[in-house]
């Protein structure tokens, strides 16, 4: 492919990823004027919260399987036709929290589809020396969608059903742009071996056998600590926690401002993720990240903190986290799995990282009003360090190596 067509391929795949977003970052307006209207207690916030990343954990574990099977370009298109229904939904069809909590699920499956198959397919058409970059549009897709959700947020204010109707339209504008995209190369000649004979579909169990196996757990720890580090609770709580400070009625706009730093951080990834390496960033990140939420901890647990010093320390967070774990996770377990096995190995480590963010944005609201803002402050930055220490140590560099010369540094050839 040429250059200019590769590049709009990539856009095209990763525009999906701005629905992504747009549900990620728009329940966080949401979600107060839903807990109010129907009087949920703290582990029903968290649930009308967390169900779209119980999708996305579903819809991730069968979207890579599926993606292997049928192809990357027909799973698009249903994680889109996905995104558009719940968004309906939610916008028209929602008199409940629960039927509110389906709607949200479903939105959740189209979601976790496009993390394990975008990220796959642009990582199979980009050639080397553009595919941190290229791959790294999944994220950019995802983080402007978080901020075109909170400035939507902030304009409506008072309608959650409002605040929730965006995706609907941007998931059209995903489909129309699939049209123009073509099925992923390297996904063809996988296929045209198996039609051939010369090999079989790989299955659940070949993810854990022999050097595959080693190289398959680096990038679910991979996926583990990207999301048990607490981003998710940034981005779905950021009003709440601004709001338990004293920020009050400028909790969304501060929001925007969070969405804007994640999304410029996001952009100066995009542009460095091939010219540094992806160690040097994750564990720069990683350290960057920790003293951020190590300062949160520490605002949290006294009397009256800076309001502008805990802003700008979940905006360094933010920062920080979009350098380096934020893209970097989808762009290095990409390029580490085998083209055998790469779209169920995607989908499992996607999974992993979306079943952990379950976890922490269901559990959230638990722990703020059990253990503290600054206690649950004080376990993420532990979290962040114990995961920086373990890329310096086993996570290869992969910066500027073709898929086949990664396979051969891990011996997996």
């Amino acid at each position: 492919m040429k250059k200019s067509l590769v590049i709009f391929c990539a856009f095209a795949a990763a525009f999906g990823a701005v629905v992504v977003g747009l549900n990620m970052g728009g329940i966080s307006g949401a979600i107060n004027i839903i807990e109010h209207e129907f009087i949920l207690t703290s582990l029903a916030k968290g649930f009308v919260t967390g169900s779209l990343l119980i999708g996305c954990l579903i819809g991730a574990l069968i979207g890579g399987g599926l993606s292997d099977r049928y192809g990357r370009k027909p799973l698009l298109y249903v994680s889109a036709f996905l995104l558009g229904v719940s968004s309906f939904g939610c916008w028209c069809f929602a008199p409940s929290w629960v039927y509110l909590t389906v709607y949200r699920f479903i939105g959740g499956l189209g979601a976790g589809i496009l993390s394990a198959v975008i990220p796959t397919y642009i990582s199979e058409i980009s050639p080397a020396r553009l595919r941190g970059t290229l791959v790294s549009f999944y994220q950019v897709g995802v983080v402007v969608g978080i901020l075109i959700a909170y400035a939507w947020n902030y304009c409506i204010r008072d309608d959650w059903h409002l605040m929730l109707s965006l995706p609907f339209f941007f998931s059209i504008g995903a489909v129309v742009l699939l049209l123009f995209l073509p099925e992923s190369p390297v996904w063809l000649e996988e296929q045209d071996k198996v039609s051939s004979g010369n090999v079989r579909r790989t299955g659940i169990s070949d993810l854990f056998k022999g050097r595959t196996g080693y190289v398959v757990f680096l990038g679910i720890m991979l996926a583990f600590f990207q999301q048990i580090t607490g981003i998710n609770v940034v981005v779905n709580y950021a009003p709440g926690i601004l709001d338990s400070i004293g920020i009050g009625s400028d909790a969304l706009l501060q929001t925007v401002y969070i969405g804007l730093a994640n999304l410029v951080f996001t952009l100066i990834a995009l542009w460095v993720v091939d010219k540094f390496g992806r160690k040097t960033l994750l564990v720069t990140g990683g350290i960057g990240s920790f003293i951020c939420l190590a300062y949160l901890a520490y605002a949290y647990s006294i009397t009256d903190p800076s309001h502008v010093s805990v802003l700008l320390a979940i905006i360094g967070f933010i920062a920080f986290f979009a350098l380096s774990f934020s893209p970097l996770m989808f762009v290095v377990t990409a390029e580490i799995y085998p083209s055998r096995i790469r779209g169920t190995a995607m989908a499992l480590s996607t999974g992993i990282s979306w079943a952990c963010a379950f976890l922490v944005v269901q559990f959230y609201p638990w722990m703020e009003t059990s253990l503290g803002t600054g206690t649950a402050f004080g376990i993420f930055a532990a979290l962040i360090l114990i995961a920086s220490i373990f890329i310096a140590v086993f996570i290869p560099e992969t910066k500027g190596k073709t898929l086949n010369e990664i396979q051969k540094e891990l011996r997996l050839t």
